[in-house]
């Protein structure tokens, strides 16, 4: 069994562009991309990585970055990041494929590990660790099988499905699948550590000068006990609002108005809400 961990990266992101190629720690020499292959080489069960990104010109340095780390590359679309992902696992002869974003450079490998024991143990289709929220938002690691990302890949037409790779089969298909939901012993999802913004780089940065070092390996645990003994560390992005995968027009509303109040725009809301009627 070849399990392949598929790394997806672009510099052209709409709200912090080349995002993935800012330092960290602040002041080194070592990217945010790089961060993340380093941390997830720790893995014991991981047999290849591979860095999945486009075929714009704007994202050699994304190649770049993975050859300086002697990773495999695969570029595709840009926007169908489902056939990217299948595409690279099948040039790769993958049984299982790990799901890792290149914004998340705290992931943790043992969390990798137990979430891949779990799903093999269990024989599901696919296994994530956030459709049931508690580890910290940025150690999202999704799993499946190469027949499901291949059903996925042949049968998505949504361009949410598409765009978010594993929609198809946990929101779309629910039922055709068999599905694992990994939850840790206790919530804290409330403990931001993905990087979309200018905040979110901040905290990281503080998060890396606090516990960063030369062997990288600090885990889920050394995080929780640093926001714990260190709560300001929870205002600095509270106010970032989460992208929300949507798949039809109901659910874009409500994500909207939920964005309206949370930024007290009030008759906004009461008027798409009168609008809806």
């Amino acid at each position: 069994m070849k399990i392949v961990c598929i790394i997806q990266a672009r510099t052209t992101s709409s709200r912090l562009p080349e995002k993935v190629l800012l330092n960290l720690p602040f002041g080194s020499d070592i990217t945010v991309l790089e961060q993340v292959i380093r941390r997830a080489k720790r893995s014991r069960l991981i047999n290849s990585i591979i860095v999945a990104t486009t075929i714009n010109k704007e994202d050699d340095k994304i190649v770049e970055i993975a050859n300086k780390e002697k990773v495999s590359v695969f570029r595709g679309s840009e926007k169908d990041v489902l056939s990217r992902y299948y595409e690279s696992a099948t040039l790769e002869k993958a049984d299982i494929i790990v799901r890792i974003t290149s914004d998340c450079p705290c992931v943790d490998a043992e969390i990798i590990d137990m979430q891949l024991k779990f799903h093999l143990d269990n024989g599901y289709d696919f296994t994530s660790n956030n459709l049931e929220k508690s580890f910290p938002h940025g150690l999202d690691i999704e799993i499946a099988t190469y027949e499901a990302l291949k059903e996925a890949h042949f049968n998505a037409k949504e361009i949410f499905e598409r765009e978010h790779v594993m929609p198809y089969i946990y929101k779309s298909n629910p039922d055709k699948f068999k599905i694992g939901k990994f939850k840790d012993s206790e919530n804290n999802y409330n403990i931001r550590i993905t990087l979309d913004t200018k905040q979110d780089y901040i905290l990281l940065c503080l998060v890396y000068d606090y516990l960063y070092n030369l062997e990288n390996s600090f885990k889920k645990e050394n995080i929780i006990e640093l926001f714990k003994k260190k709560p300001f560390l929870y205002e600095i992005n509270s106010e970032i609002i989460q992208k929300k995968v949507c798949s039809n027009l109901e659910e874009e509303l409500e994500e909207g108005i939920r964005i309206l109040e949370k930024q007290d725009l009030y008759k906004a809301v009461q008027w798409i809400k009168k609008e809806r009627k």
